[in-house]
């Protein structure tokens, strides 16, 4: 089976290397009719990666592609719409944030009597009038207009479509009368009324959704509705809360709640009617709350999100009390420290993944943060830790904290932007074979961190940004095979050529950094120069010197800290692998 599918992996790759081998295909239209609708969405998919596919094109597809995703795609226009109108066999179309789509481009898909799903969202040009044309797919069980141009008079259109189960009307003006005109849809299970006019009056209409599962209420004024038996996932980011599923009856079998942002009138009736027992996901990032009791009782919490709020050293015990199942854990930007951290050790035996960005943490978190087993994600970035400490009485450093880290066999991902470790500090990380992303930054990294790093077997992405990186020491760096990543933004030293000549030689590996994208900018508008599409490029030519490239906002010239002499050196400089840290050992070359 594994030998039949890289055939067809193959076969799909030539067909699709290049204008000529399309034409070739092309003319055998009743066979690629035949072919099974898992091998033409996959030939299609590819077509569009590599922007071979175009309108006409289309039409050899019709009779056996059932799916259709082209997000995103701003070619797509009335003229591909007239094409995939043809298509007998279609169940999904996607054009999210095709931006030449309008009302007129929609009429080409009335009538259809297989398409179930169609994605519009973001395509500002249709309105009313397109969802006029949508109605008359009565087969339609999910839609999605989000964004778009449609009034609260097109939404009460949407009532005659009674087999929709999924309907996103994020960012549209839905009143309290438009959503009571979609009463008639009792299959609904998925409702997104982010951004709506809802008011608490519109919000009892809710009620008449017996099935509704899933609600979008985020950006409303919306403070409080009615309980809902069948709810399970409810977010109310960025409203204000006075109270949550009031009313009489079972109380909603709530899994997930999200109220980031949002403002709690009264923190104890705005969890009184929720079956707190029954949640496994949290998040309350960036709102008001500020007693944690309200957490005691969810014991199948497996989701906590706690960032950028007030929590602190003293509320930890909260989230001890619900430790034993928690996944998740995020404490960025709280007033969590090290003794905090502390507290958690030994109570949340099932914690993959934790967040302490932005916090008071330093090197003392590391030895709890070891004893957490089953840490798999650690994002430390933006945090007091240094990676040693100081002998007391003296400015000698002693063995890497992280060495702690070395426990954690199934450690996969470690977040360190913005810390102060340096080369020699990085070493215990070796220990970590299943490390597959790890994320430095900071002015005090040289070539010997790139040395040190091409021992991770599992390697696969790699950010070593501001750093004192030398094209000697890029041009010496044996990567990973795994590696597919490299993030060198910020590192001033290297040169176009350096780069060059590193994906020469290694292909498999994309890398990230200034110059990059000004050859990539450059490279794509010769591309699109020496196009054969229908709409010619107009405009006068730019020229761009390789000498003048764009650099972000938030980048730091790391030169100032050299004179002109020192400069000198670290360009033209053989390999450096020894840090000013590590002058009395011996690195072997490479």
């Amino acid at each position: 089976m594994e030998k039949e599918s890289e055939l067809i992996r193959r076969c799909i790759e030539a067909a699709c290397q290049s204008k000529e081998s399309v034409e070739k295909w092309r003319r055998q239209r009743r066979t690629l009719e035949r072919l099974p609708s898992h091998l033409s969405q996959s030939l299609l998919r590819n077509l569009l990666r590599r922007r071979l596919l175009f309108p006409s094109l289309l039409e050899v597809f019709k009779y056996s592609v059932e799916e259709i995703d082209l997000r995103g795609e701003n070619s797509v226009d009335a003229e591909w719409m007239a094409y995939l109108g043809a298509f007998r066999y279609l169940r999904s179309l996607n054009l999210g944030d095709c931006h030449r789509i309008n009302n007129s481009a929609v009429w080409s898909i009335v009538g259809m009597t297989s398409l179930k799903e169609v994605d519009l969202s973001r395509c500002m040009k249709v309105t009313d009038a397109g969802v006029k044309h949508l109605i008359s797919i009565s087969t339609l069980e999910k839609l999605w207009i989000s964004e778009t141009g449609v009034t609260a008079n097109g939404v009460a259109l949407l009532a005659s479509l009674k087999n929709l189960s999924v309907l996103d009307l994020g960012g549209l003006p839905v009143t309290d009368s438009a959503l009571n005109s979609l009463q008639a849809l009792t299959k609904l299970r998925y409702l997104d009324l982010w951004g709506s006019k809802i008011s608490n009056q519109g919000a009892l209409v809710l009620q008449r959704f017996p099935k509704l599962s899933f609600l979008n209420l985020a950006w409303t004024n919306v403070t409080r509705f009615p309980n809902l038996s069948a709810l399970e996932c409810l977010n109310m980011s960025n409203c204000t809360i006075d109270s949550i599923l009031e009313g009489n009856g079972d109380k909603a079998p709530l899994l997930k709640l999200v109220c980031a942002g949002a403002t709690f009138m009264n923190e104890a009736e705005a969890f009184l009617y929720i079956k707190t027992s029954s949640l496994s996901l949290l998040d309350v990032s960036k709102s008001s709350l500020s007693r944690f009791g309200v957490l005691a009782d969810m014991k199948m919490l497996e989701h906590l999100d706690l960032s950028s709020g007030t929590m602190g050293d003293d509320s930890v015990e909260m989230v001890v009390c619900i430790g034993a199942n928690l996944k998740n854990l995020n404490l960025s930007s709280t007033r969590v420290s090290s003794v905090g951290i502390g507290i958690l050790v030994g109570h949340v035996p099932k914690l993959e993944n934790l967040s302490l960005s932005h916090t008071a943490i330093d090197d003392v978190a590391l030895s709890y943060i070891g004893l957490m087993p089953s840490l798999k994600v650690i994002d430390l970035s933006n945090t007091n830790i240094k990676g040693f400490f100081l002998q007391p009485g003296t400015e000698s450093h002693v063995d890497s904290t992280l060495t702690a880290l070395q426990s954690l066999s199934y450690l996969e991902s470690l977040n360190l932007e913005h810390t102060q470790v340096r080369d020699p500090d990085l070493h215990p990380l070796l220990s970590c074979k299943k490390l597959s992303h790890l994320s430095l930054k900071c002015a005090s990294l040289t070539d010997a961190t790139l040395h040190l790093l091409s021992s991770l077997p599992k390697l696969t992405t790699l950010h070593v940004r501001d750093a004192v990186l030398t094209t000697n020491g890029l041009d010496a760096f044996s990567p990973p095979t795994t590696l597919r990543v490299l993030d060198l933004m910020g590192c001033w030293l290297l040169t176009e050529d350096a780069i060059s000549q590193f994906l020469k030689k290694h292909p498999q590996v994309e890398i990230q950094h200034e110059i990059v994208q000004n050859l990539s900018t450059e490279h794509q508008t010769l591309s699109n120069r020496l196009s054969t599409s229908q709409q010619s490029l107009k405009g006068p030519q730019r020229n761009k010197k390789q000498g003048n490239l764009p650099m972000p906002e938030c980048f730091v010239d790391q030169r100032l800290k050299y004179n002109r002499e020192e400069l000198l050196a670290l360009q033209f400089s053989p390999l450096s692998l020894q840090s000013p840290h590590d002058a009395g050992s011996v690195i072997p070359n490479v």
